[in-house]
């Protein structure tokens, strides 16, 4: 694992249960950060914890439904009192649509609030703590689909436009600050989120198959492209949104 020197450092983690969460808040971990892990599925959340501790890092976890502004400024707050400040906020936390029909009501609602609006959330409360330190850095999980159309993802299509918009106002906002705000941009990851499409051969080998790289990611690759965006390797790196796709978007 790639040291990023981030040795006495603090970061939250959204979505920390599982999948790039997960990976990223072991590669915060093994890079000497102290990690606050936050998630809706406790069971999960608890779980990434245990694993930071297994390996001698230190971690903890609060539950946060990042929809919930409340919620939010508990898990950051929760940050701070037991850790002692924030310098890393990985806006994580999201949902995939199962539905074909994102312009129902119902479906549209909970995926902007979780995919754009929980990210305005956290990215809010991060740089308030930030902005009385001196500096930070705070990334937010994008995708692909938040720089090219959908046909089939018109709530998530939109969310994820929306958090490259809402991470390149706030770099500009906060860029005279120390805080610096980037977003990944993952193509498709070996997640629970895809697992149903990883498992059926043919939708494997068709995303395979449109991806130059001719295999899906890992969520370790997405780990260490916000790793590197939290460090100081990156210190002048603002408002960008970062693919990590396998060349899918290169077409």
């Amino acid at each position: 694992m790639i040291n990023y020197g981030l040795d006495g450092k603090v970061a939250t983690v959204t979505g920390g249960g599982g999948g790039i969460g997960r990976a990223t808040a072991l590669a915060f971990a093994g890079s000497g950060a102290a990690v606050l892990v936050s998630d809706v599925n406790d069971a999960d959340g608890e779980e990434t914890v245990a694993m930071i501790a297994a390996l001698g890092g230190r971690a903890a976890y609060k539950r946060c439904n990042v929809a919930d502004p409340a919620e939010v400024k508990a898990m950051v707050a929760a940050a701070v009192e037991r850790f002692g400040r924030l310098d890393c906020a990985f806006n994580n936390a999201g949902i995939n649509s199962v539905t074909v029909d994102e312009y129902d009501d119902a479906v549209w609602d909970r995926s902007i609030s979780i995919n754009l609006t929980g990210v305005m959330y956290c990215m809010r409360e991060a740089a308030e703590v930030m902005l009385q330190q001196g500096g930070g850095a705070i990334v937010n999980t994008a995708s692909i689909n938040g720089l090219v159309g959908n046909p089939s993802q018109p709530a998530y299509t939109a969310a994820k436009h929306g958090v490259v918009g809402l991470t390149r106002h706030a770099a500009l906002r906060w860029a005279k600050c120390g805080i610096r705000v980037n977003a990944v941009c993952p193509g498709v990851i070996e997640t629970p989120m895809s697992a149903q499409a990883a498992a059926d051969p043919q939708a494997r080998a068709m995303i395979e198959g449109m991806t130059p790289m001719g295999r899906m990611g890992r969520p370790e690759e997405i780990a260490a492209a916000v790793l590197w965006l939290c460090s100081d390797a990156a210190s002048f790196v603002t408002g960008h949104p970062l693919l990590v796709d396998g060349g899918v978007t290169a077409y």
